[in-house]
């Protein structure tokens, strides 16, 4: 079985590309206060409170980072031609396959408020396309 080849040093910072773009979308004057109502989130305003979900956002982002790595790399080996173009391709289909379809369905089930599901989907696209710019513009051999 063939690994694809993946660039470590693009998924870190691919990893970290996430961190950036969430506080910047969900950040009061952004995104935040709208989001917290929607989701009824009520912040306790203690900062340790936050560790956990960002511990947990670290990891699985670098999974996302990881799997999309992996994916443009095949798909480059696939179709060749632009790397960078084919990981935002990649990306845009990861989200809207998987990310996006799930989150619809979840909320549709849980019945959260659409403008929820929309801004979460927004987010999450953004966040994947980020993440294809690094890792596209990174290129798939970390030497």
């Amino acid at each position: 079985m063939a690994v694809p080849e993946i660039n470590v040093l693009a998924v870190i910072i691919a990893t970290l590309s996430t961190m950036v773009v969430g506080t910047i979308w969900y950040t009061p004057r952004v995104f935040g206060n709208y989001w917290m109502r929607l989701a009824k989130v009520n912040p306790s305003g203690d900062a340790k409170d936050a560790v956990k979900p960002i511990l947990i956002t670290l990891v699985v982002s670098f999974i996302s980072a990881w799997v999309l790595a992996g994916s443009a790399a095949i798909a480059q080996e696939f179709y060749g031609g632009n790397f960078l173009m084919n990981t935002l391709v990649t990306a845009v289909i990861l989200w809207a396959g998987f990310t996006a379809s799930r989150f619809i369905t979840h909320d549709a089930f849980e019945g959260r408020p659409a403008g929820l599901t929309v801004l979460n989907c927004a987010h999450e696209l953004v966040t994947f396309v980020v993440m294809a710019l690094v890792i596209g513009l990174m290129g798939i051999s970390g030497a």
